[in-house]
């Protein structure tokens, strides 16, 4: 009983954070790759909100806040919306208030399927660009050349064909790549130039960063959270998330958004 309720403390957190999540985690990507056009460019991640769980109304309102005041130029969402369909329209609107105004994509997370199709109206009524199996060319707004932003549909895809796909821009141009899960990235050996994924919720309970009972990926810790390399060199970022799956909990592993600036070495 004590533990738990130390649990349930430390899992409300967030509700004292200005930011309505446990922490805004930053990163900065420099690498020679990163394109003149690109550089200083700053992308929001959101991943794992699963609203309203113990991300409540007033949390999201707080997000949205902290998340505009950072004007991010690229908003991506990495799956796992909602716990129930009412929430889908409430959470899209809102989340549609940070901007920019075209950069905003999104992918569907193994959690979304029974709920795919009021997704995917939501997606197009508020102006976000669905990346199930598909890559986007972006053009510099100097008109210098273009860069790419891809993802995958399904979490759990074994999709060679779309890894194959890929192979078309690992030379040519700067490929963003986000998955809801990190193993596709792995098992796939996609060769994008930054990566971002969802799914494990950083374990979501931790023992002290000592030992996490439940990870949700194929490779124990490797991918389970933070910034780390995959096999053929692609740099992955895993998110904690937002919201809470199955129990509603944290411990040692705070909620989360991500914030990446990109530089050019």
């Amino acid at each position: 009983m004590i533990l738990a309720a130390a649990m349930l403390l430390i899992s409300s957190c967030a509700s004292l954070s200005p930011y309505g999540v446990g922490r805004v985690k930053r990163y900065t990507f420099v690498d020679e790759s990163v394109p003149v056009g690109l550089d200083g460019y700053k992308i929001a991640f959101i991943s794992d909100l699963h609203y309203p769980s113990l991300f409540t109304p007033k949390r999201l309102e707080k997000l949205v806040r902290k998340l505009k005041q950072e004007a991010p130029n690229m908003l991506l969402l990495g799956g796992d919306y909602v716990t129930d369909s009412d929430s889908i329209d409430v959470l899209f609107k809102s989340l549609s208030e940070i901007g920019p105004r075209w950069e905003k994509y999104v992918v569907l997370g193994n959690h979304d399927m029974r709920n795919e199709s009021l997704i995917r109206q939501a997606v197009d009524k508020y102006n976000f660009y669905m990346l199930d199996g598909k890559a986007w060319c972006v053009e510099f707004m100097d008109g210098s050349g273009e860069y790419v932003v891809a993802g995958v549909y399904d979490s759990f895809a074994n999709d060679t064909l779309f890894a194959k796909y890929m192979e078309d821009f690992e030379e040519s141009k700067f490929v963003i790549f986000v998955s809801h899960n990190p193993d596709f990235v792995e098992r796939h050996s996609i060769a994008a130039d930054l990566a971002f994924a969802g799914h494990t919720h950083g374990g979501q309970v931790s023992l002290f960063g000592i030992y996490t009972p439940v990870k949700n990926t194929c490779y124990g810790k490797r991918f389970l959270r933070g910034m780390n390399t995959t096999s053929n060199g692609t740099t992955m970022i895993t998110t904690n998330g937002v919201g809470t799956s199955r129990r509603k909990v944290r411990f040692c592993v705070p909620s989360e958004v991500v914030i990446v600036t990109l530089k050019k070495q």
